[in-house]
């Protein structure tokens, strides 16, 4: 696991992380009360340290903060809201039954 900080590219709709000259991102798409979140690339360098679930604590982090329901269409939001059901109050109710949540 790496130390990482994300930041929020609004301009881009997506929250970063730089590490070592490499950038890792979550894009999202934010709709009238929701926030999807259809990508994630992490670069193969640190591909199996903590970087996406870092981008996914930030990104679930961020929709709470800011009282929005998550549209995790992103295969590996997907799997990692699966796996961490305190944060199941927030996904968007059409997208509980296909995740089994």
């Amino acid at each position: 696991m790496v130390d990482v900080q994300v930041t929020d590219n609004t301009q881009a709709h997506r929250f970063e992380v730089n590490l070592d000259g490499h950038t890792a991102f979550a894009e999202y798409r934010l709709k009238p009360g929701r926030i999807v979140l259809p990508h994630t690339v992490v670069p193969p360098e640190f591909e199996g340290k903590g970087v996406a679930s870092a981008l996914a604590k930030h990104a679930f982090g961020y929709a709470r903060a800011n009282g929005l329901k998550v549209i995790p269409t992103c295969p590996f939001m997907s799997a990692w809201v699966k796996k961490h059901p305190e944060q199941h109050d927030i996904v968007d109710d059409s997208c509980k039954a296909e995740l089994g949540i």
